[in-house]
Formats: C-alpha cells, structure tokens, sequence
C-alpha cells in the first residue's frame, strides 16, 4: 500500500510545479504513524524506491513526448553536420541547461536532501513555490503574447537565449530543495522570458526529462542488490502506478496550458505550504 501510493504521489507530482520531493517529505508526515519515518530514516529504502518510481516517470514523459525528442535528437545530429534549425537550437539549449543542475546534483543532492528533508523545511519552500508561481504570472501577464500561435521551436529560439537557458538551468537545481518545484521554476522562467503558456510549459517538459531520467537510471543498479530483493514485487507496482500516474498527469498539463495559467497551482502551493507550516513549525 505505502508502494502504491507513493508511487501514485511521485506520478501525479514529478511534472506538475507542485514539489514531487515536498509531497514525499510532507504526505508521510500528515500521515504520521510508520509513514512519518519514510523519508527521513536512515534504513527506510525510501531512497531506492523513489528510483524505480523516477524511472517509470522517466519513460512515461518520453513516451509522451516521443515525436517532440525524435525531432530534436535529429536537428542536434544534423547540426553536427553543419546545418542548423530551430529544432537543433533547442536541442543544445535543453542540452546546456541540463549540465548546471546535474553537476550541482552530484556535488550537493544527499546534503540538501539531509539538511533540508523535514516536514517544516518543505512546508517553508512550498509555500516559496507557490509565491514563484504566482510571482511569475504577475509578471508575465503584463509582457505581449502576441507570438503565442508561433512554433514552439521559434518561440524558444527567439526569446529564451542560450545564456538564459544555461540560468534556468541554474534555476531548475533549487529543486533539490524539498518543497521546490523543477518545472515551476524552468515554466515561471520561461514565462518571465515572454514564452506563451503553451511553449513555456513545453520547454519544462524538454528540461525535465534528461534530469529525471539521469538521476533514476544512474542509480538503478541499486535495485538489484540482495537486500532490496523481497522489495521487488511492491516496487514493480509501484512503479506501474507511477508511470500510468505521470502519463496522465502530463498530458492533462499539456492541454492545461494550451489555455490556462500556474494561478490554481500558486494556490494550492500556498494553502498546503501554510497549513503545513502551522502543523510542523
């Protein structure tokens, strides 16, 4: 049961600008009882099963976005050759903006998921997320979204420089912060950037999948070690859960943002954070 609703957090969380990570620290704790210890013991295999969940989020987001990854990974190979496209821009720009948070995340992930894995810390930054959201609204409500019919390709070649994408790169690391969204942070960026709602969302999706599917697979061997073999059948499930999960959760967002904005989500950060903040402060 822990396995399935885990899994069924880590789905619905990993891409929505809520904090997978702050729901993991916060949703035991509320729980309280043997749910409470999860995330922060130091034998909980908390750590290796949110990696098969990360996994299964990984292929999920791929799978949605195959067609959009296919078109990239070509223009990247076909510029290697000399000739250049909006598909090949935004491919090295994913590509840049992917190596700030994965040195930043080798150097520092155990410590700040350490230092900062308690139901108070995470309550403090989802309630900081749920103010970077609503933040970047204000600020993008006010910018012209005349282009927001463009190509998406287009759009992020014209407004989101590769110095810029190289800082939301920067930006997605804050993540590592129990209680801070990874796509909040990279769609409140490309809004500020004057990115439609549409093609900001677009590009977070882009930034997400190298992240999460690098820090999953990379530690996937630790599966398969002896003391994690009587785990395997929950984890399976869970996995299962998490991948139908992020699935539907995606491609809910993708349509969400063809129209709408981050306000309900700013909401709900806000209320969660400060209810949360009352209960473990």
């Amino acid at each position: 049961m822990q396995s399935i609703i885990t899994g069924l957090i880590q789905g619905i969380t990993e891409l929505f600008p809520v904090s997978s990570l702050g729901h993991a620290v916060l949703v035991p704790a509320w729980i309280g009882g043997t749910w409470s210890n999860f995330t922060t013991d130091p034998k909980s295999p908390y750590l290796v099963v949110t990696i098969a969940f990360h996994a299964a989020s990984a292929i999920a987001l791929f799978l949605v976005f195959r067609k959009r990854w296919f078109e990239l990974i070509g223009g990247g190979l076909a510029s290697l050759r000399g000739r250049h496209t909006n598909a090949s821009r935004v491919f090295w720009r994913v590509l840049l903006a992917t190596i700030p948070v994965a040195i930043i995340g080798f150097i520092f992930e155990k410590k700040l998921r350490d230092l900062f894995a308690s139901p108070a810390a995470a309550a403090i930054f989802l309630t900081i997320n749920g103010v970077v959201l609503f933040a970047a609204e204000r600020l993008s409500s006010r910018s012209n979204k005349s282009h927001s019919s463009e190509d998406s390709n287009s759009q992020i070649v014209e407004h989101l420089s590769v110095p810029a994408a190289v800082v939301v790169g920067f930006g997605q690391s804050f993540a590592l912060l129990a209680g801070i969204s990874r796509f909040g942070v990279s769609m409140s960026a490309g809004l500020i950037k004057k990115l439609s709602h549409a093609t900001a969302s677009d590009f977070a999706f882009l930034l997400a999948l190298p992240v999460i599917a690098g820090a999953a697979f990379v530690k996937l061997p630790d599966l398969f070690t002896p003391q994690y073999h009587s785990l395997l059948g929950a984890i399976a499930l869970g996995s299962l859960v998490s991948f139908v999960a992020t699935y539907a959760s995606v491609t809910f967002l993708v349509r969400w943002f063809k129209t709408k904005t981050l306000y309900p989500f700013a909401i709900y950060c806000l209320i969660i954070g400060i209810a949360s903040i009352v209960k473990f402060g």
